[in-house]
């Protein structure tokens, strides 16, 4: 079985696949059985048609959005992903993003070394405490629970909102609250996007939504670029609509807006939501849990897309 990469991945990760061929990374042979996709590279209906032997797509990431699932339906060809080793490192980043933000750690970073803080002073360099504060977390899936919990530790108040109420026993590890997104958006001091990406959730956050937040409320966004219009951010981030925001994905990425870089009110990170040495490697193993899955024909123990 012949296997190709989109990208560079650490060679450790793959140890469960030695014993097969694996092409070096953009070598995409029509031979080709098997491809390992990530994020950053689209698969096109071209490149999937130019691979005749393809027989599954293996996603290292939880979102596919990045791969033609028309043709692959089309042509009976199998898509994998790997949702759970993106839970914790996800969580991991949009807490820190909310801490950035809210405590101006990275603004102060920056001015501290060019000179340009305020002087040492009980009334300078004042941020916002997250202690005490309301989180609104749209999607409530698992990395919004990893959040949930992380949030329900620091002294948190917790509101949700999915398409359906959460049971009752989940709610109650939270203490969460189910509302209607409208009432999160009034009722939360930090706004966290942690759902998947479809086209009926794009721009779920716009001018009409920003304007329902609070003048001191953070939004935060590690889950899609496109779930946000950038530019009504931009203009609510410019006029004080709200007090500022924390972004790992971009309506446009990897173009980040340039106004969005000369707001001191926004910590801006490059898509790394995952980006630890630790969890590459466990995704790297899950992506070869599937594709040894595939090769046995034990379906039940892949994480099927399609």
């Amino acid at each position: 079985m012949k296997i190709a990469f989109t990208t560079i991945l650490p060679n450790e990760g793959f140890e469960a696949l030695y014993g097969h061929e694996m092409l070096p990374a953009g070598d995409l042979s029509p031979e080709t059985d098997v491809l390992v996709a990530t994020f950053d590279k689209p698969v096109t209906r071209d490149m999937i048609e130019a691979m005749p032997n393809l027989k599954l797509i293996a996603n290292f990431g939880v979102g596919f959005n990045n791969i033609d699932l028309v043709v692959c339906q089309e042509r009976g060809i199998r898509v994998t992903n790997t949702p759970n080793p993106v839970i914790e490192p996800t969580a991991e980043l949009a807490f820190s993003l909310m801490h950035a933000v809210a405590r101006r750690t990275a603004e102060l970073d920056r001015k501290v070394r060019l000179g340009t803080a305020e002087p040492f002073g009980v009334m300078n360099n004042l941020g916002r405490a997250l202690f005490g504060k309301t989180l609104g977390i749209i999607g409530m899936g698992r990395i919004g629970q990893a959040l949930a919990r992380r949030a329900v530790a620091s002294g948190m108040r917790i509101i949700y909102h999915n398409r359906h109420p959460l049971a009752q026993e989940v709610e109650d590890k939270y203490s969460a609250t189910y509302v209607a997104k409208e009432d999160l958006l009034r009722m939360a001091d930090f706004v966290s996007l942690n759902l998947p990406y479809t086209p009926d959730t794009k721009h779920i956050i716009g001018a009409e939504e920003l304007k329902l937040m609070k003048p001191t409320a953070f939004l935060i966004n590690t889950a899609r670029g496109a779930h946000v219009d950038e530019a009504a951010l931009v203009k609510a981030l410019q006029t004080g609509e709200i007090a500022g925001a924390a972004l790992d994905v971009y309506e446009f990425e990897p173009k980040i807006s340039e106004e969005l870089k000369l707001l001191d009110n926004v910590v801006l990170s490059p898509h790394v939501g995952t980006g630890t040495w630790d969890d590459r490697i466990i995704m790297c193993h899950n992506v070869c849990d599937n594709i040894i899955a595939f090769e046995k024909g034990e379906i039940e123990k892949m994480n099927i897309v399609l």
